[in-house]
């Protein structure tokens, strides 16, 4: 999720109870909440830096216990001295594995996902049922901190006596709430699939599908269909009086096994895109003295210019000799074609 969420989300396990754990508990969850996320260092050290290290040494749970630690521990550090309420590593340690645990319970749902289980396996986790920006987890978690202290400054020029556990009322509601909406969306999201598997494409059998959030809309869904020949996009509508029709989307052919294909694929920057790739779709281009091949994730739609709207290129010679290999953000492909 991007951060303003998990910032919230943090404040909001502080005031649900968390805060009275030990002293400094709600800097402990903001900070361990945002731990993870230093792995952002990798985009300035190259697309396959960043393709082998994103989401995965501070995203797995090994990598989020040992951030928890480290917070703990310098928290417990800085407090360990306070004349009356000194900070206690064990209780430290359980906010900040708290913290850190959701960051990752975060980044699960959505279409990105990360690793959780490196270094033993470093295979790709995603639910597929939130968007990396999710307006309506904003407001819940938004109104849960924002509303008690509305109403206790509405009570307090009244006279009346605010409500004290308010604000603990108002957190426990807003992640409810998130919680009964991520399951409502994992529901509709296997609807979806099963919407998506039960049809024939052009008259193609499906072999692989998901479903991906593409909406504000909980009900509306982008369907990915491989089939032999084929990888298709559609728009899936789950609810009452919707109509799913295979037929009208796109179409993206699978390329021909050629050697520049091949020789593409042996390539480190290739290799790399891969493993993170579920629905990769190539194209390969001839230039005056050589070729190009592109390969792109369908996963990603062609406006995501964030949050994985990537693209890996090889330009080769004459003789297949890779003389160019990248990875390159799909804003900066709109950028060049311009």
């Amino acid at each position: 999720m991007e951060p303003l969420t998990h910032g919230l989300t943090s404040l909001a396990l502080g005031r649900a109870g968390l805060n009275k754990v030990t002293r400094m508990a709600t800097p402990m969850l903001l900070v361990a909440g945002y731990a993870p996320d230093v792995d952002w260092i990798t985009y300035f050290m190259g697309a396959p830096a960043m393709f082998h290290y994103r989401r995965a040494i501070t995203h797995s749970l090994a990598g989020a216990a040992a951030l928890a630690a480290i917070v703990a521990a310098s928290f417990w550090w800085c407090g360990r001295k306070h004349p009356t309420a000194p900070v206690r590593f064990g209780r430290a340690l359980a906010v900040c594995g708290v913290g850190a645990g959701s960051h990752l319970l975060l980044d699960l749902p959505n279409r990105y996902g990360l690793r959780l289980l490196w270094p033993f396996r470093d295979t790709w986790l995603a639910w597929d049922i939130i968007e990396t920006v999710d307006p309506w987890m904003l407001v819940a978690l938004l109104l849960g901190l924002l509303l008690p202290a509305l109403f206790r400054l509405v009570s307090e020029e009244i006279g009346a006596r605010p409500e004290r556990r308010g604000p603990q009322r108002g957190a426990i509601v807003a992640l409810a709430l998130v919680t009964a909406y991520a399951t409502g969306r994992f529901v509709l999201h296997d609807r979806a699939v099963q919407v998506l598997y039960g049809r024939l494409y052009h008259g193609a059998a499906p072999l692989a599908v998901e479903a991906f959030p593409s909406h504000v809309s909980p009900f509306a869904w982008r369907g990915i269909v491989e089939t032999e020949n084929t990888i298709e996009e559609v728009d899936v509508r789950i609810g009452p009086g919707s109509h799913f029709d295979p037929d009208r989307g796109v179409t993206n052919y699978k390329p021909e096994p050629s050697p520049m294909l091949e020789n593409a694929k042996r390539t480190r920057t290739v290799g790399q895109f891969l493993k993170f790739a579920r629905f990769p779709m190539a194209r390969v281009t001839r230039l005056r003295e050589g070729y190009r091949v592109e390969l792109r994730d369908l996963r990603f739609s062609n406006d995501s210019t964030r949050w994985g709207g990537y693209i890996a290129v090889v330009e080769m010679d004459g003789e297949m000799r890779v003389l160019k290999e990248l990875i390159r953000s799909v804003a900066q492909k709109k950028q060049e074609t311009r």
